[in-house]
């Protein structure tokens, strides 16, 4: 099963075959399928004897993998889709091919040296000290998650050197338009969310942090950080990060900056002013496989102080003591984790070979198309733009509609295999939401969805 024989032999080249068709060919959208429609089509695919290579690709190919969304399909605008360089995904299937474990230098120093240098160029758009660092993990939600538990740590030793008990419970300060993820750490860390409203436009901003926190009183004692948004899931809206920075700074808190999706948008001259302030957070996530062109799961965690990380994460047992008596980086000091594939070697090899002026030239498409998308609702009577796009979400709503009328659009537009746009929810009103993130879309993808709300 382990050896390289003639039959795995022939299915390297079947794969290799089927790879080629992949990424080589346009390809359909695809959709879901029942459980009844698999189970009919797909049967039993576990057995004793095994299916044989032949059988299972076959099933892969004609079954399974038609019954999945193509996330890097052009007319794929719903939740935040992915457009992976074709180079990234070769080198995927290296990454996958080499067994290498990620975790330790002892282990990969070669991978490490290399993702190193693509977190260094993160490190560098963010506009983070040289000693600056981090680590690739498998998307925003254990990104943020790490560096809150970091953040939580620095501040309970700060707090137990000044000769202070550690609070019942710790809270953090989020606004209402945070990533759900946040949400979800605090309730991994058992710790509780400060709300802090938005403005007209879904921003948190310094002077409503700051009233949040005079109105917390003596409550605020037991606040570790703040979480902003570079780039809100929903509506692409960037946080008054500025502002927040100012009162993290003179409040003692830690600075987290949650720009998962919009990060990418540090890329390009044209957006990003809309981040300053983000150089001075204490860490901030951005994931590569949304907006960077990255294939699935790479995610970017960096640290302005990565040694709060290690001493807040690193995992000591004594068959790792060779590991954490090193002094070379290790990704695995600074995330929960152990045990990681080189999931950012995809991104380190595409940044190679294709540079940094094409990804700010495939940013600077995304923004364009996105642009072009809100001047062709503005002029379609039927249509309304919500917001003016600020990065590359659209939110429009079609006038005379109610939510069970985008619902049942937005299944029959996938259904009819035009595009994937699903609804979304602002300010209670259900409306219209696309996310452009590759930079392959034009209008001639986006004009047959949009005529589609005519009738």
């Amino acid at each position: 099963m382990h050896r390289y024989t003639g039959e795995i032999d022939a299915l390297s080249r079947e794969i290799d075959a089927s790879i080629r068709e992949r990424i080589s060919q346009p390809q359909p959208l695809d959709h879901p399928r029942s459980l009844e429609e698999l189970t009919a089509a797909a049967g039993t695919t576990i057995t004793p004897g095994g299916l044989g290579g032949d059988e299972a690709l076959r099933i892969w190919n004609e079954v399974l993998a038609p019954a999945c969304v193509s996330t890097d399909h052009p007319a794929n605008l719903a939740f935040v889709p992915a457009a992976p360089t074709k180079s990234s995904i070769l080198f995927d299937l290296v990454v996958g091919a080499s067994s290498i474990i990620a975790s330790a230098w002892i282990d990969a120093s070669g991978v490490i040296y290399a993702e190193n240098q693509a977190l260094r160029w993160i490190s560098d758009l963010v506009g983070l000290p040289t000693e600056a660092g981090g680590v690739f993990v498998s998307g925003g939600s254990a990104a943020n998650l790490s560096a809150m538990v970091t953040g939580r740590h620095t501040m309970q030793t700060r707090r137990e050197a000044a000769g202070r008990e550690r609070p019942a419970r710790w809270k953090v300060a989020a606004s209402d338009a945070v990533h759900s993820s946040v949400i979800t750490a605090c309730r991994v860390m058992d710790a509780e969310v400060l709300a802090v409203s938005v403005d007209d436009r879904g921003r948190m901003t310094g002077p409503a942090l700051e009233a949040a926190l005079d109105a917390a009183g003596a409550g605020v004692d037991d606040l570790f950080g703040v979480v902003a948004t570079g780039g809100t899931t929903n509506a692409g809206i960037v946080d008054d990060l500025e502002g927040i920075a100012e009162v993290c700074s003179r409040r003692g808190l830690w600075f987290h900056v949650d720009a998962a999706y919009g990060g990418a948008a540090l890329v390009s001259d044209r957006t990003r002013s809309l981040f300053a302030g983000i150089e001075h957070a204490d860490s901030v996530t951005i994931d590569p496989h949304k907006w960077l062109f990255a294939p699935f799961d790479c995610a970017a965690l960096v640290y302005r102080d990565p040694s709060l990380a290690r001493v807040a994460l690193a995992q000591e047992a004594s068959y790792l003591d060779t590991v954490t008596e090193d002094r070379e980086w290790s990704p695995m000091h600074y995330a929960y984790h152990l045990t990681r594939r080189a999931r950012g070697m995809p991104f380190w090899f595409s940044l190679a070979v294709h540079g940094t002026d094409a990804y700010r030239e495939a940013v600077d498409r995304v923004l364009d198309i996105t642009a072009a998308t809100a001047e062709e609702i503005r002029w379609r009577d039927e249509l309304e733009l919500v917001l003016s796009p600020e990065l590359s979400v659209v939110l429009f709503r079609r006038h005379g509609w109610e939510g069970s009328d985008y619902d049942a659009w937005s299944a029959k537009l996938l259904r009819d295999q035009i595009g994937y746009v699903l609804p979304t929810t602002w300010r209670g009103e259900k409306v219209v939401r696309m996310c452009f993130v590759n930079p392959e879309t034009t209008l001639d993808d986006i004009r047959p969805i949009l005529d589609t709300l005519r009738g």
